[in-house]
């Protein structure tokens, strides 16, 4: 490959702007514009935003295109192991030379100008997805909505909101209602809207929105209905009823993210096939991911591993809820957060289900709670806890005691990253 490599040019983005966060449009705007806005040439886009659910949803609307046929773009963040994971074209991850070639074009049209880590290679995302053709283009909201880098697109095909709850309070506000008013910022006019389940508060204004613009929309429990019954999954929506499998992804939550992507697929038009495969394909990494390989699972073989990224109070609740249904082993976290989150919130769910937590520091990460303030917040959260200088240090010390334990190493996508880099 000619060039630097990508690790060496998203190396130089990270350095073009010194906020990390920083919620405006104008940059977008001048660097797509210096790329001949390559956002008014990509195939129908479905944007979706949220708090919790939107991996899983999208994840699920992909599966159900590409099950009927459909070449899918998908561009999602933060990337777990490689920054090649937030960019899947036609239903492959970006390759190497194709992603180094547009950040190298996207730095020369940036010039010196300040720009966001996330705006630029958004800016890169819609290069590669412009370039390359496909049936549809499913956005993630990176954060927020209305000011999210992803919210150039003036004309979707569709738009989602998943379940909205409270998270990132510094920069959408410390309502809810300031927060759902941020993510429905995507809301276009006469463009139909997915609503998964809200609070009053939430749905209040998402209605709102949609009603000033025009947008049809579709919600949770007034335009389609989603529930589990007998081992199957029941979806109800104006079109007729479906009666599914119930979701690869694990978990009860899944079921009401299921219901958005199939009330998704429904307004695109697809069919029982793709419904059908939405449920049975779909593949999510660091969602209650069940690890069964790589060294930290080879040094305690007795042991059962469990991943999961989740790091807000809506998380917490339904991965508590899922690891109440499992078979009864004594479970045990190892948890690792950020500063910038609700940490009690997230821990006080699993003060029934959980022997013990072990509080780490996330390697690489500026903005990790050190392990001493976790195991802190999990003992005011309920929780009995004890500090470990690595996720593998607190598996050795778990296993010691109890070789078959349920291990759930959680609390950020981060350590989650770091997990499966150092499992192969």
């Amino acid at each position: 490959m000619s060039g630097p490599s990508s690790d060496l040019l998203l190396e130089r983005m990270m350095s073009l702007h010194p906020k990390i966060i920083d919620l405006t449009l104008d940059r977008m705007w001048r660097i797509l514009g210096a790329l001949d806005h390559p956002e008014r040439r990509l195939p129908p886009v479905v944007h979706i935003a949220g708090t919790n659910g939107k991996g899983s949803t999208l994840a699920m609307i992909r599966a159900g295109l590409e099950g009927s046929g459909h070449r899918v773009h998908a561009y999602t963040s933060p990337h777990l192991v490689r920054f090649h994971e937030r960019i899947r074209l036609a239903g492959e991850l970006i390759g190497e030379d194709a992603l180094s070639d547009i950040l190298d074009r996207c730095l020369v049209a940036n010039g010196p100008d300040p720009i966001t880590y996330f705006e630029i290679t958004t800016a890169a995302a819609f290069v590669a997805f412009a370039e390359t053709p496909a049936d549809y283009t499913l956005l993630e909201v990176g954060l927020g909505g209305r000011l999210d880098a992803t919210n150039v697109i003036e004309a979707p095909r569709l738009t989602v909101i998943t379940p909205v709850d409270m998270d990132h309070q510094q920069y959408l506000g410390d309502t809810l209602q300031q927060i759902a008013a941020e993510k429905a910022g995507i809301i276009k006019r006469g463009v139909p809207v997915v609503v998964g389940r809200q609070a009053e508060a939430a749905l209040e204004v998402i209605e709102d929105r949609a009603a000033r613009l025009g947008a049809p929309i579709l919600a949770h429990g007034q335009q389609w209905h989603v529930r589990e019954e007998r081992g199957r999954l029941v979806f109800e929506d104006e079109t007729g009823l479906l009666d599914l499998p119930m979701p690869a992804l694990p978990g009860a939550h899944q079921v009401e993210n299921a219901g958005i992507a199939l009330a998704a697929l429904r307004a695109l038009g697809q069919g029982e096939e793709a419904c059908e495969a939405a449920l049975t394909q779909a593949t999510w990494p660091a969602r209650m991911q069940r690890l069964r390989k790589g060294p930290l699972i080879e040094a305690a073989p007795e042991a059962e591993f469990w991943l999961d990224g989740g790091h807000n109070p809506h998380a917490g609740r339904a991965i508590a809820a899922l690891l109440g249904t499992l078979p009864r082993r004594p479970t045990h976290l190892v948890c690792g957060m950020l500063n910038t989150k609700d940490v009690a919130g997230f821990m006080a769910p699993f003060a029934p289900v959980a022997e013990r937590l072990w509080a780490v520091s996330i390697p690489g990460q500026t903005a990790t709670l050190p392990a001493t303030a976790t195991a802190e917040a999990a003992r005011a959260a309920g929780l009995v806890a004890t500090e470990a200088d690595s996720v593998a240090a607190a598996v050795r010390d778990i296993v010691r005691q109890t070789p078959s334990a349920r291990i759930l190493i959680c609390g950020s996508l981060y350590l989650a990253g770091t997990v499966l880099a150092e499992n192969g």
